[in-house]
């Protein structure tokens, strides 16, 4: 059962996918932009190329004939995927999901056209005037995205008019890829925000985890708790967007399906195709496997009997507030004194302001209220320091 995949992006969710893997003795060359990237510290090889240029990545292809194509991040020539499921390598989970999820606006129009979905008022726009006009049709506040980004890139919130310019500058800035177009969103009333780790399987039954419950600053998590306090009502309603969502877009693998959480009931937000960054609370040990040996058993078509929640837990980042080309940390032994708390630290060579270098977990019973273990979590990052 030894398989060879080519993982395409080495952060550090790819590294905990590659420590998964190398557990059952899957073979794993990790492809990123950079030397040295998280996953590639723990995979058996890796290259470093551009993988938005198609000719590489095919030539990369070629030269390692892998069984499976992971992609970890979106900036990726993913229309190349449809042509090498026709050489008969597994895209995960499909190259019709990567595709799609690439691009927000695929995506958005699959849930909210094809589907049915409820979702926000959206418009796009390619340019700062059809911005413009964008935002008088859906109103203020609303939100600004570039169609293909990452953790949070790019995104920002128009209240006012002077907001206009500045969101589309930021927006282009942040934009991953050559397309840069924006997807303009009106600001969605909701009390809370989850992500549902779901888990399509190619001969099983679609599984779900508890839900996850995360807090966002400039678009990025800063803690994520699991279980999410969700109604019965919602997390049903939730659960049922996300299997129609991910059953349109087909394959095997974990995805991570953002939700808004409201008065009026549950809108669909946004869905990766992939290990979800507010799911690392599960390397606390909250069920039986982590979101990584879920991907990675779905993809192998291992059969996943069950997910079960072990325990409470949060996550909370440890970012850098500098650049650094060899950044190290202080307050690591004051967090391995505590109880019931761990940390990763995720070995990214290079810091910058607002970058995630780590995450500190934390875990109790089921009784204990998830505030107390969030709390916990929220002050013991902030022992751990990054230096310069």
């Amino acid at each position: 059962m030894n398989n060879k995949i080519l993982l395409l992006g080495s952060g550090e969710l790819g590294k905990e996918f590659v420590i998964a893997a190398q557990r059952i003795g899957q073979t794993v060359i990790a492809v990123d932009s950079y030397k040295n990237a998280p996953a590639m510290q723990v995979a058996h090889g890796f290259e470093v190329i551009n993988m938005l240029d198609g000719d590489t990545l095919d030539k990369i292809v070629a030269k390692h004939q892998p069984d499976f194509i992971v992609p970890e991040i979106e900036a990726i020539r993913t229309e190349r995927f449809y042509e090498y499921e026709k050489q008969g390598i597994t895209v995960v989970p499909s190259a019709k999901a990567a595709n799609f999820t690439m691009n927000r606006k695929a995506i958005r129009d699959l849930a909210a056209k094809d589907l049915g979905l409820r979702t926000a008022n959206y418009r796009y726009a390619t340019t700062a005037e059809e911005l413009q006009k964008a935002v008088q049709e859906v109103g203020m506040p609303c939100v600004v995205k570039p169609l293909m980004s990452s953790s949070g890139k790019g995104q920002s919130t128009i209240k006012t008019n002077e907001d206009i310019a500045k969101a589309w500058n930021y927006a282009v800035e942040g934009s991953r890829g050559d397309v840069v177009e924006v997807i303009v969103e009106a600001f969605v009333n909701f009390h809370s925000e989850i992500t549902l780790l779901t888990v399509t399987q190619n001969n099983n039954p679609t599984l779900f985890c508890a839900p996850i419950g995360h807090r966002q600053e400039r678009g990025d998590y800063q803690e994520s708790w699991q279980p999410a306090r969700v109604s019965n009502k919602d997390l049903e309603e939730a659960q049922d967007m996300a299997k129609k969502v991910t059953e349109a877009l087909g394959g095997a693998g974990l995805f991570g399906v953002e939700f808004f959480l409201t008065d009026e009931g549950v809108y669909f937000s946004e869905l990766s195709p992939r290990p979800h960054d507010t799911g690392m609370v599960t390397l606390a040990n909250t069920q039986n496997f982590n979101e990584f040996e879920l991907h990675l058993r779905a993809i192998l078509s291992l059969p996943i009997f069950e997910i079960t929640l072990e325990k409470n837990g949060s996550s909370a980042v440890i970012l850098a507030s500098e650049n650094s080309n060899n950044p190290t940390f202080t307050g690591v032994e004051n967090v391995a004194n505590l109880p019931k708390t761990d940390f990763r630290l995720f070995g990214k060579p290079t810091s910058r302001p607002y970058r995630r270098m780590g995450v500190v977990l934390s875990y109790d019973s089921l009784e204990t209220p998830i505030e107390e273990i969030v709390e916990r979590a929220k002050s013991t990052a902030s022992l751990i320091k990054v230096n310069a």
